[in-house]
């Protein structure tokens, strides 16, 4: 039995539908959710199926209670899934390997900081790209330039709004992420 540490920010789309996905699946006995946003709409998400959730601020940063926190947890994988803040280096080090993100564009393009959600659709539109899609990597000390582990395309039409690119991406994570964690974990068993 493994357990996830899931850091988000905002709606928690991915978070539960990482979960939903692992319902029938017994990989995953246990979650922990970190959250750097009081306010955040993944806390109801997680609070509904008793998923125990975890507010922390900069502070928890500095100080170690984030780290304490996650280490007494004992994760087998930490996953970022629309977690908006860079992740503290001294964690990556703690946990090499074990720590992956999802970002909504096709790295290397449209990645770093300050390019997440509208922003990175409202980029690769402007710049008429042919096709978007998602990367899922493995987390190192800098935005978005760890080792790539998947990559999917979709196809941008001629019409497509940043809401219908967003839409498109959106597919392929709700498609892609949960198999890869699954992967990862069957990997380190």
């Amino acid at each position: 039995m493994r357990k996830i540490a899931l850091f988000a920010s905002g709606s928690g789309t991915n978070v539960e539908n990482i979960m939903t996905y692992f319902e029938a699946n017994s990989i995953v006995n246990q979650y922990l959710v970190f959250v750097n946003n009081p306010h955040a709409k993944v806390i109801e998400k997680a609070e509904k199926r008793n998923v125990p959730v975890y507010i922390f601020d900069k502070n928890a940063l500095s100080n170690g209670d984030l780290a304490k926190k996650l280490t007494d947890f004992g994760p087998d994988l930490i996953v970022l899934a629309g977690f908006l803040w860079k992740f503290p280096e001294d964690l990556v080090k703690m946990y090499p390997n074990q720590i992956i993100n999802i970002h909504p564009a096709l790295l290397p393009k449209y990645g770093g900081k300050g390019m997440y959600g509208h922003f990175v659709h409202e980029a690769v539109l402007a710049n008429k790209e042919q096709e978007s899609g998602i990367t899922i990597h493995y987390v190192n000390e800098n935005y978005d330039e760890g080792a790539i582990i998947l990559q999917a395309k979709t196809p941008i039409e001629k019409q497509y709004t940043a809401e219908d690119i967003a839409k498109a991406v959106q597919v392929l994570e709700y498609q892609h992420f949960p198999k890869v964690i699954e992967q990862l974990l069957v990997k380190t068993k």
